[in-house]
């Protein structure tokens, strides 16, 4: 399927270790990884962490073994939520084709592998591509009350050249799903792209909504009984490319203002802007989608957060939060999705992001922006405090701590200053780390002195908007063996990007530019997953 880098995206939307390079090329300090061997598995993972060699994420959610890619809006199904994810178990052998891999968590933070929910190759019409589940609960498909009702994306006939939305169904709460036959409940009607469908339910109007990508186009469609669907409008917005894995929800704003949001995955990157999550907030009337203005925002400002979704925050009671709202994407981007040492030394490929508690706020401007904080979960899994306080700094000061996967926060303060931030995964001789902190006018995250999967040398440092008046920025960074996410000032911006530092380079420095600065309650959590 057409992809929205410019390669084709369904030549990688399974991976193929055997196509693509799975060599990791350094910014001239690494050699190049030898390739994974048909039919390597899982065992690679107990032999690693058998070593200590091991590249798999400690608190983020990583595929058990083969590839993952495109999250699956996670569902809220007997007291913990279904994460669905696009899984392929012939990844090594170079077959392309995902099927549904299901997860479940109760705290969105330590997830149970449950299996493949939905196999592959069970019709005609081949592997399962993206969509969304819903639970039916008032039996609007006839499958029974609490069926959990999947609308996906698949290739009538097993091909590549076409895309329609079929139906799947369960009735034990998610764990396997069957296929309503093979033809699609939504035919193609004759163009390229034709894919992703994003369902939720219009309780306003007592039916059913769908959000689906169609180039430069998020198509909407109702429906009764999910299993016929009418094309009722759309919104069209170009120069980010195909707009895949739409999103649409309603969020209310701490000041009761109630705004409707349009997400998408697109590409910006050719006109300077984010490869991530763009949205719109605006006004949503049941078939038409009107935005507050013209240009998106960005869910993410980093080169790996894609494919994301967002999904109901619920309490322990299952009751639904009006003011939040969840969100995870794939921390990798199709530019070099096969690139990555977590092949070699432990049998996989396929990471995503921590799960954001994202809220609406309100800008100086009276405009309104989506702000994401790391999931309140992570603080059950907190294994280590290390308290520094506040540190002061005047050029570079190489802190007693060293790690490998944690979270740092700082807020930074100062009366002139050029730039300061921190050295993340520093090597013991100081000259390999990544960066991330404050520069002039802007907020950055920058990978170029590490190892990473851009070769292209292109994307390398990531930018956001910074008010250097201010005189002070907070800082709250995740760190992990293949990522790095910055939250920036109570999440106003995040940057994720995907990194592979050596397992040496564990040091961690502070640094400053053109004056000094103090760091002030410096805090570093490590976790236990």
């Amino acid at each position: 399927m057409p992809g929205t880098s410019g390669i084709s995206r369904r030549s990688l939307f399974a991976g193929s270790a055997a196509g693509t390079a799975a060599a990791l090329l350094s910014t001239g300090t690494a050699t190049a990884a030898p390739k994974p061997k048909p039919g390597a598995t899982a065992k690679n993972k107990a032999n690693s962490a058998a070593s200590g060699a091991s590249y798999r994420a400690a608190y983020h959610f990583t595929v058990p073994d083969q590839w993952k890619n495109d999250p699956q809006r996670p569902v809220w199904i007997d007291g913990e939520y279904h994460y669905y994810y696009l899984y392929n178990a012939d990844y090594f052998t170079g077959v392309v084709g995902t099927a549904w891999r299901l997860a479940t968590t109760k705290d969105l933070v330590s997830f149970t592998d449950r299996g493949v929910a939905a196999p592959k190759n069970t019709t005609s019409n081949g592997d399962l591509w993206s969509g969304s589940a819903v639970v039916d609960t008032g039996d609007t498909a006839g499958f029974g009350a609490g069926a959990v009702v999947v609308i996906v994306t698949m290739s009538p006939g097993g091909g590549t050249d076409s895309q329609a939305q079929f139906l799947y169904y369960s009735t034990d709460g998610g764990l396997t799903f069957t296929n309503y036959g093979t033809a699609p409940v939504l035919p193609n009607p004759g163009v390229a792209d034709f894919r992703d469908p994003k369902v939720i339910r219009d309780e306003d109007r007592s039916r059913w909504v769908m959000a689906l990508a169609e180039n430069d186009k998020v198509g909407f469609y109702h429906s009764d009984d999910l299993k016929s669907w009418t094309y009722a409008g759309g919104f069209v917005h170009d120069g980010i490319g195909v707009l895949e894995c739409p999103d649409l929800f309603r969020i209310t704003a701490g000041d009761g203002t109630v705004k409707w949001v349009l997400g998408v995955s697109a590409n910006g990157k050719s006109s300077g802007l984010p490869n991530t999550y763009a949205y719109w907030t605006g006004s949503f009337d049941g078939s038409a989608f009107t935005a507050d203005a013209s240009a998106p925002q960005w869910l993410d400002h980093g080169w790996d957060w894609y494919a994301g979704v967002t999904f109901e925050k619920r309490d322990a009671s299952g009751a639904v939060a009006a003011a939040a709202r969840y969100a995870m994407g794939w921390v990798n981007n199709w530019d070099y999705a096969d690139t990555t040492p977590t092949i070699d030394c432990d049998g996989f490929n396929g990471t995503d992001s921590v799960v954001r508690e994202i809220t609406l706020e309100k800008a100086s401007d009276g405009t309104y922006y989506l702000a994401s904080q790391p999931v309140a979960g992570l603080d059950a899994h907190v294994s280590r405090t290390v308290d520094l306080g506040d540190v002061t700094v005047d050029g570079t000061k190489v802190l007693d701590y060293t790690g490998i996967s944690y979270e740092v926060t700082t807020e930074l303060t100062w009366s002139q200053l050029t730039g300061a931030g921190l050295q993340l995964r520093r090597s013991p001789s100081g000259g390999r780390h990544i960066d991330a902190g404050v520069y002039t006018d802007y907020a950055f995250l920058n990978r170029r002195n590490t190892v990473n999967a851009d070769t292209s040398g292109n994307y390398q440092e990531s930018h956001t908007p910074f008010d250097p008046s201010a005189g002070t920025v907070k800082l709250r960074i995740l760190v992990d063996r293949t990522s790095v996410e910055m939250f920036v000032d109570d999440g106003r911006y995040v940057h994720t990007s995907q990194v592979f530092p050596y397992l040496l380079d564990t040091g961690l420095a502070l640094f400053t530019i053109g004056g000094s600065a103090v760091f002030r309650n410096t805090v570093i959590r490590e976790f236990t997953v």
